[in-house]
Order: C-alpha cells, then structure tokens, then sequence
C-alpha cells in the first residue's frame, strides 16, 4: 500500500514509518520538524528512516510541510493517492498547553481539519488518527472505557484531542469517510521525546541529579512500550472502520455510531505506581534515583487505566511488553545513542 505518514519525524511516527517499510509499503511522511523539542533527534530519526529506505530499496517521500498550509496538503493528496492515511502529527505535551495554547489550536485543530478535508477530497479508503487517554480526564471510573464520556478535559490538550474525534465522526457521518482514532495511553521506548518522564528521569539519574517527582509520586500510569503502539496503529490501520451493526438511535453511546468511525484504546492494560516506574529506571540503570518530591501539577490527571478489549476484538492484538523490559530497552537505547554505554554498569544499588 501507498500510507501517508502525519508526524513522521516524531517519535511515534518515526516507528510507524519504519515498520511500514519494513514489511514493504510505500511510504510518504510529511513533517514541520518544529522545535518543540531537539530538532536535531528529529533529523536523526529522519536520516534513519531515509538510510532504511535506501538500503530495503522501498518507496519513500519525505517532505518538509506544515499541515496548517491547506494548499500544501492538497497538493500532497493530488500527488499521491494513499490507501491509508495515519495521522500522528500534532502539538504534544499537557504542561505546554498551558502557556502555548494557540500553538495546539493550530497544530492539533486546524491541521486536523486540512488532512480531514483532503482525506474527503480525495475518497482516502481509511484515516487513522492518534487521540490520547487524556479526553478522559475528570473520569474516574477504572478502566478508562470507549464507552465512558469524555466532557471534562482538564488542558486544552485533551480539549482539542476530543475535537479530532467529534471533527471524524462529523465527516464520517457527512462524507462516509471511515475513520479510527486511537487513544494511546503514557508511550514509551527507545527514540523518545525528551520532554517525557521517562527520558528525563534517565538523563537526570545516570548524572546523578535529582529527579523532581509531582504529586509526592502518588499517581499511576499505563505505560505503553512503542513497539505495542506501533502494532496497534498497523493492525486498526490495515481494518477499515465500518458502521457500527447495532447502532440504535435511541440508546447512543460513545463508541457506536451509524457512521463508518471507531475509537479504540491502546494501553498495555495495567496501571503502574509512579515509583514503581522509578524503581524500573534504577534498575536498569544500576543508580539509586534522588527524589524531590513536589506537588501536583495543573491539568494531571492521577491515574490512567485502558480498557484494551476493544482493541483486542477489533484487531486481534493487546499490548504485551512488560514495563521492565520496556524501560530496559529504552535505557540501552540511551547510553548507546548518547555514548554512555559503560556509565552505571558496575554500580550496584543498595
């Protein structure tokens, strides 16, 4: 297949791109590479997927364009004509939402809207999106569920997370354009954002700084290792959304509809104590982690939880990589890329 790669310079994009090359499809990615982050990781994620492309011979088209330039995006529609559209670009990070909310607006909205609207013109066969667990926010019932409501984000983060999935069923409903929006749950793993827990906390360990630990550590997260998110996002990809068989007027529910839409949760399915993640990172690393322990911050929610049945009947998959072995790969993976492949190794933890 010809797949369109939103975001591919991005961490889970970058994956994405990758395995689909890996087992042969035609690949075109288009990314800002903004500075939200080191840009220079971003291009090396770049130069890999471009080395891989080389090397297997596959097709691959990688352009520099902003989605909120509606004429660039048509033009990369009347271009190329895409079996599969996944959509992973976008302006990430809860805390960041709160001083630079028109850069989310922007990015998260009006991008969204110019792929939806290409997506439309062009009779894309499938468009795959990335939602977040963040929609969930004030819910408080465990497992977060597709069947639970999501009115009460707590960051604009989630606000216009929840806005991609109402735009998709909006035109799914008008244009029949299936879409399915996959609500990903605390990723993790090698090649990640630096703005994240766990690439923080590495960095800060192995240098022997402290560690700033919100909400005194009392808080869980469905960490989900990359490798899972990747195999989810390709399997709900490769199955169109279809309308939903028993949808009833009268009984409307979340996760159903008359349109050909779908959302669906990837999380490995169990919640991790915060200090227990911690406990992860020192041992993979051989160094004692130095707390500061602090209070909560605006806008985090205190536990994350999937409900990753639906998934598993939609694709036949559910996240298996254990926390452990995730955190394990990701803190090789950092001392490899970052030459630091002896530092920690002989220390021994109390």
């Amino acid at each position: 297949m010809k797949v369109l790669v939103t975001g591919h310079a991005g961490f889970i994009g970058f994956h994405v791109a990758s395995r689909l090359l890996a087992r042969g499809d035609a690949v075109v990615g288009i990314d800002s590479v903004n500075a939200y982050y080191d840009p220079t990781l971003k291009e090396r994620r770049l130069a890999l997927l471009a080395e891989q492309a080389a090397t297997s011979r596959s097709a691959y088209v990688s352009l520099r364009r902003d989605l909120c330039d509606a004429e660039g995006v048509r033009e990369c529609f009347s271009r190329h004509a895409f079996d599969r559209v996944i959509h992973l670009a976008a302006q990430a990070g809860v805390r960041h939402s709160l001083n630079e909310p028109r850069a989310y607006v922007d990015s998260n909205v009006v991008g969204f809207l110019n792929v939806l609207e290409a997506c439309r013109d062009h009779a894309t066969p499938h468009l795959t999106y990335a939602s977040t667990s963040s929609v969930y926010g004030g819910n408080r019932q465990k497992p977060f569920s597709e069947q639970h409501g999501v009115d009460h984000p707590l960051q604009l983060y989630a606000a216009t997370k929840r806005a991609n999935e109402l735009m998709a069923h909006a035109y799914g409903h008008l244009f029949r354009l299936p879409t399915t929006g996959l609500r990903f749950f605390t990723v993790y793993g090698p090649w990640g954002r630096p703005d994240m827990a766990l690439f923080q906390f590495t960095r800060a360990i192995l240098a022997g700084e402290p560690i700033r630990v919100f909400n005194y550590g009392n808080q869980t997260r469905d960490f989900t290792y990359i490798d899972d998110i990747v195999e989810g996002v390709i399997r709900a990809s490769d199955s169109t959304a279809q309308s939903h068989p028993t949808w009833d007027a009268e009984a409307l529910s979340p996760a159903a509809s008359d349109a050909p839409f779908r959302l669906l949760n990837i999380g490995h399915g169990e919640p991790v104590p915060l200090m227990d993640f911690i406990r992860a990172i020192e041992l993979a690393t051989g160094r004692k982690a130095v707390c500061e322990m602090l209070p909560a911050q605006p806008g985090d929610v205190t536990d994350t939880y999937a409900d990753v049945s639906r998934l598993q009947r939609t694709t036949g998959y559910r996240p298996v990589v254990s926390v452990t072995e995730g955190v394990r790969r990701f803190v090789d993976w950092y001392r490899e890329h970052y030459g630091l492949a002896g530092l920690g190794r002989t220390e021994l933890l109390s």
